[in-house]
């Protein structure tokens, strides 16, 4: 074939349905419906997604609803801002590390406020030496933004300052469990002498970080976030400040999660949300941007194998920039047990390389255009619009945190994930898969809440939303096995009766040291049983009461059965257990023979072991005892 018909060769044009036919011949029969899956926003994603599928397209960033940007030319022109928040100890460090960080790529003046900070050690202004002036501020006050904007008003630079020092009473009330009338009102007043003394400051923050760190979905997130942003809104313009000046006063704060693509059109989606909000309200297109600050999730991460976090932060990282953020945290990866200088330092240049090596600022809107993604944004705005109206229908955002009806919205997701971390539907890796038995690592830190309405004269109890990290459950698990460890000298374990050749009861048998190691236990393994008395002294030999069966559906009915009898016989106080799952008619016969658990793919795996580490604790006790 020559060049010329080379370049006039053409393949024929191919239909959805014909790419149906392909992937269910794949499937040997099986419809593509079957490679759908629904997220817990109770989406359901398509296998595949084609032109036409966007639903809705904007025309360009910083166009239409804002969903690809505020601004046209992106980061090109408006790049995000790294606001890493800066540990400390003392007024001192911290002074010590804003001055060394800014000069190391930091972007933003941001860390985290503290009662004790500022009881003790001087002012914000005294604390900010000789930094750069045109750097923005980047930090949530909580309840001492009052103080903080009290003292940056004095400064000689005051109308300069820029950022946000802002606050969120609602998410502190959800955090804290309590609901102060008092507070709000001097929150209010501290806007308002911002508003005439600060005017380039942002000081009204809508943090959906609470609830997130509750265990909340995306829908929740930006329903909440559009209640908030509408409630806080109305309060501004009842206060007498004008629409166009509370608008440049307010930002939003997310948590970016694990899930890629969901967590891009979140942020996507919130900037349609608040553009329609603020449009019923009458306000001018340049005045409906939203700005965002996002952090990368602490819910996501882990005390055990903790390097695993920087790519769970880059992931997230990634997410929150090509969503358009214009401020950016992310969490170093030890961050669960205290920073250190390594992390922070990795946490920091992961931004940087997303700028500079990805070259993430030099592209407008690299998600634009994609159908999934566009898809995925329009779906999520739309419910999330609904779930606003269900919010604002039951009296608004205050009156959901005083009935107990967000939080009881938030628990029934977060007991779904917890659900499918427990039976490793969702993998966390180096906790509930892959997890290192070897590995010693330190105690969480403990978060010791200010207590901010702890004298407050008119407050509320409210149902507090609690925040968690998925992994604590199993963390939990294996500090038990530390316990018991610590007692034995050894990790617990269960004896696995291998039985037949090994090439037979390997994949079982790599399956239960997986399964076993989640909640720090171990495997005794036996040599290849194929007989009752090799079996008998393999278990004489062990110092644990729990064993499990272990081979192939044939080996378990062609020797299994003779086996388990004789042992049961024999080791009357020993457990018995089987790795696998029987057909249904086939398992009463196993329970009846002695088998206390069928321990499969599908089992819950928290509850299994953490009902073996207690029974083991028990019965250490009981010896101790006697």
């Amino acid at each position: 074939m020559s060049l010329e018909d080379l370049r006039n060769q053409t393949f024929p044009l191919k239909a959805k349905e014909d790419w149906k036919d392909k992937a269910e011949e794949s499937l040997k029969g099986k419809s593509v419906e079957f490679l759908k899956s629904s997220t817990y926003e109770n989406i359901v994603l398509e296998p595949l997604y084609s032109r036409g599928d966007e639903k809705h397209l904007s025309e360009y960033p910083g166009g239409s609803d804002f969903r690809r940007g505020i601004n046209p030319l992106g980061y090109v022109t408006n790049d995000w801002r790294i606001a890493q928040r800066v540990s400390y100890k003392n007024a001192g460090e911290l002074k010590d590390k804003l001055q060394e960080t800014t000069g190391k790529g930091q972007t933003a003046l941001s860390f985290e406020v503290s009662k004790n900070l500022w009881e003790i050690e001087g002012t914000l202004i005294d604390l900010l030496g000789n930094l750069p002036k045109d750097i923005p501020f980047a930090i949530n006050g909580k309840g001492l933004q009052k103080t903080l904007l009290e003292e940056l008003a004095g400064a000689c630079n005051a109308e300069q300052l820029s950022g946000y020092v802002a606050n969120d009473p609602l998410s502190l009330f959800a955090e804290e469990g309590i609901i102060s009338e008092e507070f709000f009102s001097e929150w209010l007043k501290g806007i308002k002498l911002a508003n005439e003394k600060l005017p380039n400051l942002r000081t009204v923050l809508i943090n959906t970080s609470s609830y997130h760190h509750g265990g909340a979905n995306a829908v929740q997130e930006l329903g909440i976030a559009a209640a908030t942003g509408s409630f806080y809104l109305q309060q501004l313009l009842e206060s007498g400040i004008k629409l166009e000046e509370a608008l440049t006063k307010m930002i939003f704060q997310f948590s970016i999660g694990s899930n890629f693509f969901m967590e891009l059109a979140k942020l996507r989606a919130a900037r349609i949300l608040w553009d329609k909000i603020t449009k019923v309200y009458g306000a001018e297109a340049e005045d409906r941007g939203m700005q965002i600050a996002a952090e990368t999730s602490l819910f996501t991460k882990t005390v055990y194998d903790p390097h695993v976090n920087i790519l769970r932060a880059g992931n997230e990282a990634f997410a929150a920039v090509v969503g358009g953020v214009q401020y950016l945290h992310v969490t170093p990866f030890d961050d669960v047990t205290g920073s250190s200088q390594l992390s922070e330092r990795i946490a920091r240049n992961t931004q940087n390389i997303l700028k500079d090596e990805s070259h993430l600022r030099t592209i407008v809107d690299p998600a634009g255009g994609s159908w999934y993604i566009e898809a995925l944004t329009t779906e999520l705005a739309e419910k999330a619009w609904h779930y606003f109206q269900e919010i604002e229908a039951k009296g608004a955002m205050l009156e959901v945190l005083k009935s107990g009806w967000l939080k009881d919205e938030i628990s029934t997701v977060h007991t779904k994930r917890m659900q499918d971390i427990f039976t490793r539907k969702q993998s966390i890796v180096g906790t509930n898969v892959y997890a290192n038995l070897a590995e010693t690592v330190a105690p969480a830190k403990e978060i010791i809440a200010d207590n901010y309405f702890e004298n407050g004269h008119s407050t509320i109890k409210i149902n507090a939303i609690t925040n968690t990290r998925l992994s604590e459950p199993f963390e939990e698990l294996r500090k038990i096995s530390q316990r018991i460890k610590g007692r034995l000298g050894s990790n617990p374990a269960i004896g696995m009766i291998c039985l037949g050749e090994r090439k037979q009861y390997k994949p079982r048998l790599d399956f239960m040291k997986g399964f076993l190691a989640a909640g720090g236990m171990r495997v005794a393994e036996s040599e290849s049983i194929i007989s009752l008395e090799t079996a008998k002294q393999f278990i004489l030999n062990q110092d644990t009461k729990y064993f499990c069966l272990c081979g192939t559906n044939d080996q378990y009915e062609s020797i299994g059965h003779d086996i388990l009898a004789g042992l049961n016989q024999e080791f009357s106080d020993r457990k018995f257990f089987l790795a696998g799952l029987p057909e249904k008619e086939m398992r009463t016969q196993w329970t009846n023979e002695g088998i206390k658990q069928f321990i499969h793919l599908n089992s819950n795996c928290f509850e299994t072991i953490s009902l073996l580490l207690t029974e083991m604790e028990v019965a250490i006790d009981e010896v101790s005892k006697a």
